[in-house]
């Protein structure tokens, strides 16, 4: 059960999370793609959003995603970057709840994998609809693949983070 928390208090370790989520965002914008291949990142930020979905729940995790997409988008990219981080932010969103309803912290490394492979997807299709070329499914096992090793480098970071900052939660 969590412990209660002013909604002062709440607020405040919710914008603090956003900062945080938001500084992973343009840092990781900085950064080279693992591997050359368009839409494959590193997904940093979304160690603070299954983070805070354990420490705070759904609804403000979800808050703080949107957050972080509409300013993340505002310093990084434009309305292109925009659908794509809100199609992919939106779909593995979604599986993270599911999943973190039905497996324990331990997992967390499945969620962040199966998040990953959401997000792919959720980009694909925003990039079929834009395109309009199916083609770029072809895509799919390479983005199904980086969203699994980065997805699960997320679901570790974000446990670890759990860990340590449950305890200043209360």
């Amino acid at each position: 059960m969590r412990s209660p928390m002013s909604k002062t208090k709440r607020l405040c370790f919710m914008a603090v999370l956003t900062a945080i989520a938001l500084t992973l965002y343009v840092i990781e914008a900085q950064l080279p793609p693992p591997i050359p291949i368009p839409g494959v990142k590193y997904g940093l930020s979304n160690i603070i959003t299954l983070s805070a979905m354990l420490l705070l729940g759904r609804r403000e995790a979800g808050a703080i995603l949107l957050a972080r997409i509409l300013l993340g988008t505002m310093f990084t990219g434009g309305a292109a970057a925009l659908m794509y981080s809100l199609a992919g932010g939106a779909l593995a969103y979604a599986v993270m709840c599911v999943m973190t309803a039905v497996l324990d912290e331990k997992l967390l490394w499945v969620v962040g994998a199966l998040g990953g492979v959401a997000h792919n997807a959720g980009q694909l299709i925003v990039c079929v609809l834009i395109v309009k070329t199916p083609g770029v499914f072809a895509y799919a096992p390479v983005l199904a693949v980086s969203g699994i090793v980065c997805g699960v480098f997320t679901g570790i970071a974000a446990r670890q983070l759990f860990r340590a900052l449950r305890k200043y939660k209360s």
